[in-house]
Parts: C-alpha cells; sequence; structure tokens
C-alpha cells in the first residue's frame, strides 16, 4: 500500500476524553501489527518510509500521541506523560483487535513501548528501542523542554522550516527534500497565518514542573520497567547522541532483556528511519 488510512480513537483521561488520530497501512486484517511511535515533537507521518516498505508484511499502525499532530489536545497538560500514553496505546490496541504487536518506538516513542512491554500478559512480540532507554541525561532533557515550550511564529513555511532543520541537525545527513518533508510534517499555519509547530505548548509543562529528584525517581522506575521486559529487543543507537550515552547503552545489554545493540556513526539524537539501510536494520530484527 502506497498511502495510509487516517482514523481516530477515543482516549480518557483524568481531564476527560480525548481522540488519537492514527495512520494505517497494508491490509487491514493482517494479524501482524506493527506500531510506530514517534518523538516528542514529532508525528505519525515519520514512519512513512518504513510503513510503505513493511505494509507488505505488517499492518503498520502510526499514531499522532496525543497533544501532536491530528490528535486532540489534552485539557490539563500536567497529564502528558508517559503512563498516560501507554494507556492510550492499550486503547488503540483494543480498538485494533490486535492479539500481538511489533512496536518500534524513537526516543518518548520508546519509552512508551518500554512501559508497555515492562507489564504483564503485555501484546509485545518484539520491541525496537531507537535511541532511548531508563536514564535520563538531565541536560538533555532542559534542552529538549526549552526547545518544546518556545512560541516560535514565522511569516514563511521557507523561514519555518530552516527553524526545524537547524534544531534536527543531530538526526545527521538528509536530502533537501527530506529536510523538507521533516519540517512539513510537523508545521502548520495559524489563522493569523503565521507557521507553527503542529503541537500543544503545554508539552512543556511536566518537563518544567520535573526537578533533579524527581528525575531520579522517574530513572529508578524506568530501569525497574526495563529489567521486566521479557520480549526480544533491539536498541539502535545514534553515536553521537546526547541523550543515549555510550555507556548506558552499553549497561542496557547487560540487563533487562539484553538487547542487540546497533550504532549509526554520524548520527545524534535520532536515527530518523528515512533510509533504507537504517529500515533494513528493524526489518531485519523483526523479520529474521
Amino acid at each position: 500500500m502506497t498511502s495510509a488510512l487516517h482514523k481516530t480513537v477515543q482516549c480518557l483521561s483524568p481531564g476527560g476524553l480525548h481522540t488519537m488520530a492514527y495512520q494505517e497501512w497494508g491490509d487491514p486484517h493482517n494479524p501482524n501489527v506493527l506500531l510506530c511511535l514517534h518523538g516528542v515533537t514529532r508525528v505519525s507521518d515519520d514512519f512513512d518510509q518504513m510503513a510503505r516498505a513493511l505494509s507488505d508484511t505488517y499492518r503498520v499502525v502510526c499514531p499522532d500521541i496525543v497533544g501532536r499532530g491530528r490528535s486532540g489536545r489534552l485539557r490539563d497538560p500536567q497529564y502528558y506523560v508517559v503512563p498516560q500514553y501507554v494507556s492510550d496505546i492499550v486503547t488503540l490496541l483494543a480498538r485494533l483487535n490486535a492479539d500481538t504487536v511489533d512496536v518500534v518506538g524513537t526516543s518518548m516513542g520508546g519509552l512508551i513501548g518500554l512501559g508497555l512491554a515492562s507489564l504483564q500478559d503485555n501484546p509485545i512480540r518484539k520491541l525496537v528501542l531507537n535511541d532511548v532507554g531508563p536514564n535520563l541525561n538531565p541536560e538533555a532533557l532542559i534542552r529538549i523542554a526549552d526547545y518544546i515550550g518556545a512560541d516560535m511564529r514565522f511569516p514563511t513555511f521557507e523561514a519555518a522550516a530552516a527553524y526545524i532543520k537547524a534544531i534536527s541537525l543531530p538526526f545527521g545527513e538528509h536530502t533537501d527534500v527530506e529536510w523538507h518533508k521533516m519540517a512539513a510534517d510537523v508545521l502548520r499555519q495559524n489563522a493569523d497565518g503565521e507557521w507553527v509547530r503542529h503541537y500543544d505548548l503545554g508539552l512543556a509543562v511536566p518537563f518544567k514542573t520535573s526537578t533533579v529528584d524527581s528525575y531520579k525517581v522517574a530513572e529508578m522506575m524506568l530501569w525497574a520497567a526495563y529489567d521486566a521486559i521479557k520480549c526480544p529487543t533491539l536498541l539502535i543507537r545514534g553515536a553521537n547522541s546526547d541523550l543515549l550515552s555510550r555507556e548506558s547503552a552499553l549497561l542496557m545489554t547487560q540487563r533487562g532483556p539484553k538487547p542487540e545493540l546497533v550504532e549509526l556513526a554520524g548520527v545524534g539524537h535520532a536515527p530518523t528511519f528515512l533510509h533504507a539501510d537504517q529500515i533494513a536494520i528493524v526489518s531485519h530484527f523483526l523479520l529474521g
């Protein structure tokens, strides 16, 4: 299938109901489901290339996590946190009627996959963690938080796209066409004709209310969750990543699911899966 079907599912948070939009590629009756989960300010469209490549084998499902893209916004931004996202994904899997699922998660999406895979009786068959793990680098998180909450507005698409490229350079080498797509996927025009990023600026609230102590507690909880994972796991790391250090990645290979580690030269946080060689790494793990 060369294009996706756009659908929505209704989910629940402590603040009320919200919609989660998702794209579905391939045969809707295929029992082999691949769930692709994006990073904190990205959207489902990040996985277009992977979905096209794997939709003959899988029913590929790519949601916009709440607060981003085509999905709804939460009434209370304090719930823009991983446990809420895991809950939404469970609701989505019920809609899909998926008994088992393979998961590819980039950054935040990887933490969602990690959280789900840690639960008893979870449906995950194989898990790919893309440049993320239980260790939290406070400096990298502060950088991300400052970026997320900035109310950036641009007079033209070109100016906005140049900004998206500038803050996304750690993604590694990409063509002008690829940079254009990555910008177009996360930009929209507001009522005043300005170009803005396509997510709720309230995403920054949980970051800004976090402290060093709360990060330490969160990291302990993430390690406990990671150690509970039983399914085969692949860990992909950008060799220049500032979010997942090499030391943390190597420690992950010795604990929990003891994943295979693949490092990508010339890439930071995080690999984009726009290129055939990166997609092949994931495909080989999932289908091998």
